[in-house]
């Protein structure tokens, strides 16, 4: 059974603000905008969803993001059409299939988050250092193997991230088609050229003529998938994170099958789309600017502050939910306990009271309080992963480009949740 999804439409600001359309037409910069000048605490009500705040200034997300015991994760955690949310209540009981890190509050939130927490640090990540760049170069030599012209997003930007975290997870390449395949699932529902191309990865999906996600079936398939890991590694551990998430315990107790499946669903699935988003969306912001495609090239110490706008620009993570515990006051409104907000953070890095020329791609931008992985207890995980990986790519790409230039037209994933580009054709003269 796939999920329902209602007919979007473009008559409203509101019905905009929800519209996966206007998110691959990328039209729904211009209603960020004009919320952050008119009304950045916008009551929303689109037709088939439940209402809820649209919080769409900078520093508005940046607080409520911080006070997480007034504004909480586990009752709306994205934007759904109220069909959608009917759906999966019925199906599994509760408002999510999955229970991962996003969905929760504290103390259970915080407890996971532990179980990982100092595998994500810096001083750990340091000794992946070589692996990732070797992986890096691997994906750049594979980039010039396919001549002059190709599709950086489906040749490169979403298989490098993808064995990175294969690589992490301790998980055998041979299985990174099913991986691309879920994870592609999970979040590109509403775009049927992402379906499409799922549906290819896999011998079994060969000539199936149906581009909607079955998420029961994809759920079943991700717990089948990592309960057998978690068994492996609870009998055979190794020096890799899924050995750390399988041996994990809570309270004294191993963490369940839907707590462990949960946790390697959203590794697998937040530490792949948003890097590959925020790759090839940043390729893209360098050709079309190519000053300072140039001035990277000459300056490559100026990658870390590159990737950090590559992060802005993109912003590959469109949104979450919070929804308020008690009344409390946001900008001049009144929120009341209860309340649905949607933190739109592609918003929040337009923020003309926070940046200097937001509409422009600058890759010495500073400051650069960029809001795309969040703030608070939810700050994003993998955050240290990501950037390492962005840097290493562009560190091996960038010395070995002679010329870069589109060949076609980019197009974004048709999605109101994670998006970015899901087609980016490039050619390539090489030095």
């Amino acid at each position: 059974m796939s999920t329902p999804f209602p007919g979007f439409s473009t008559d409203s600001l509101d019905n905009r603000l929800v519209n996966p359309d206007c998110y691959a037409d990328e039209s729904v910069l211009a209603d960020y905008a004009r919320l952050r000048r008119e009304d950045p605490v916008h009551w929303t009500e689109p037709t088939g969803f439940r209402p809820f705040w649209s919080i769409t200034s900078h520093a508005d997300i940046t607080r409520i993001s911080k006070a997480n015991d007034r504004f909480i994760n586990r009752l709306r955690t994205y934007l759904a059409p109220i069909e959608a949310e009917e759906w999966t209540l019925s199906m599994s009981g509760d408002s999510h299939l999955f229970r991962t890190l996003v969905d929760l509050d504290d103390p259970e939130h915080m407890k996971l988050r532990r179980l990982t927490h100092s595998w994500f640090l810096p001083p750990n990540l340091k000794k992946l250092e070589g692996e990732i760049a070797a992986i890096a170069k691997a994906h750049v030599d594979h980039m010039q193997s396919l001549g002059p012209t190709l599709d950086f997003v489906n040749e490169v930007a979403l298989w490098y991230p993808l064995r990175v975290i294969m690589k992490i997870l301790g998980l055998p390449a041979s299985e990174e088609n099913t991986m691309l395949r879920m994870t592609q699932e999970i979040f590109g529902p509403q775009d049927p050229d992402v379906m499409a191309r799922s549906k290819q990865l896999t011998s079994t999906a060969e000539g199936s003529a149906n581009t909607q996600v079955d998420v029961i079936a994809l759920a079943q398939e991700f717990f089948a998938y990592f309960g057998a890991v978690t068994e492996d590694r609870r009998k055979q551990p190794r020096d890799d994170l899924a050995t750390v998430i399988a041996r994990g315990e809570i309270d004294g107790r191993p963490i369940n099958p839907v707590e462990a499946t949960s946790y390697y669903a959203i590794v697998a699935t937040a530490g792949h789309d948003t890097t590959s988003s925020t790759a090839s969306g940043g390729l893209r912001q360098l050709i079309e600017h190519p000053d300072q495609l140039a001035r990277l090239q000459a300056e490559p110490d100026l990658i870390p502050s590159a990737v950090e706008e590559m992060i802005r620009w993109v912003t590959p993570v469109k949104h979450f939910m919070r929804t308020a515990t008690e009344d409390t006051l946001v900008g001049d409104k009144t929120i009341k306990a209860g309340d649905a907000l949607a933190l739109f953070y592609w918003s929040g890095n337009r923020d003309e009271a926070v940046f200097d020329t937001p509409d422009s791609f600058r890759i010495d931008r500073d400051p650069n309080p960029q809001t795309a992985f969040g703030n608070g207890v939810h700050l994003c995980l993998g955050l240290h992963l990501a950037r390492m990986e962005l840097r290493a790519l562009f560190a091996e790409l960038l010395p070995r480009l002679k010329s870069i230039e589109l060949a076609g037209t980019p197009r974004n994933t048709v999605a109101n949740f994670v998006s970015g580009l899901k087609t980016l054709p490039v050619t390539v003269k090489w030095a």
